[in-house]
């Protein structure tokens, strides 16, 4: 997929947390296609090579990559320490590692509600504070956080997913603000249903798309590439007037709770 160019991203060091698959795998490519220094972690010690491969085979380099539990706050800080020791001081940090596992309200416990908080929330603030003082010694930087339509909408099955992310509303704001001063953006981007392997391999049939085609504004599915054309613009100083900002990458599908 062919993407803008942005000048201000070449060289430029590029961090994705969850980059292995999905979402995260296609803002790597999308970067590493701009010239930019990409880092990104996954869960599995070889969990990189297959993106690595293909990235070297199109000609782009070879990205970072690292294993890690992003849940496990010293050791996340620490893979973020040797990026930044490695490849260089990270400009752009995406958080994105995250999953939207279906749970049923009875079946939530208190070990689990602090899982799904740690995997979707937690991981974004300590990533941040961990790399803003690079950020803020190589002249200032980007952070985009990754949110989800889904609890805009309401979705059922999903609340301790849901909730962390609408906790990311309040993270972004709150550290746009307190980042600023230091040339610090945050924002967040909120896609809507994104046709990954996932989604499909779990959830996606033709009444699935059905429906989401009936609930948005926009009468197509959206994909992976969707979320990292616009992630490419917040991240790139074409953005730099924007901070604090909840932009919404879902064919307008948060819109249906509203029509009458």
């Amino acid at each position: 997929m062919a993407y803008t160019r942005y000048a201000s991203l070449k060289d430029r060091v590029v961090f994705v947390s969850g980059g292995s698959s999905g979402i995260g795998a296609e803002l790597v490519r999308a970067f590493a296609a701009q010239g930019s220094k990409v880092a990104f972690c996954g869960t599995k010690p070889d969990g990189g090579k297959p993106l690595i491969d293909e990235l070297v085979a199109a000609g782009d380099g070879a990205p970072w990559y690292g294993a890690c539990d992003v849940r496990d706050v010293a050791a996340y800080q620490s893979l973020l320490s040797r990026v930044a020791d490695e490849v260089g001081p990270i400009r752009v940090l995406i958080n994105n590692a995250g999953r939207d596992d279906r749970h049923k309200m009875e079946d939530v416990t208190s070990d689990f509600w602090d899982e799904r908080i740690a995997l979707n929330l937690k991981h974004y603030f300590f990533a941040i504070q961990a790399t803003a003082p690079g950020m803020e010694k190589a002249g200032g930087g980007s952070v985009i956080n990754m949110g989800s339509v889904s609890w805009m909408r309401g979705r059922p099955n999903l609340v301790g997913y849901t909730t962390a992310k609408a906790g990311i509303l309040g993270l972004t704001r709150t550290l746009a603000r307190e980042l600023g001063a230091r040339n610090i953006r945050v924002n967040a981007l909120v896609p809507g249903a994104i046709v990954t392997d996932r989604q499909t391999s779990l959830h996606r049939d033709a009444s699935a798309d059905k429906e989401f085609l009936d609930a948005q504004c926009l009468k197509i599915r959206l994909d992976a590439g969707h979320v990292a054309r616009a992630t490419l613009f917040l991240a790139a100083d074409d953005s730099d007037g924007m901070t604090g900002q909840h932009v919404l990458v879902d064919g307008g599908i948060a819109q249906q709770s509203v029509v009458t």
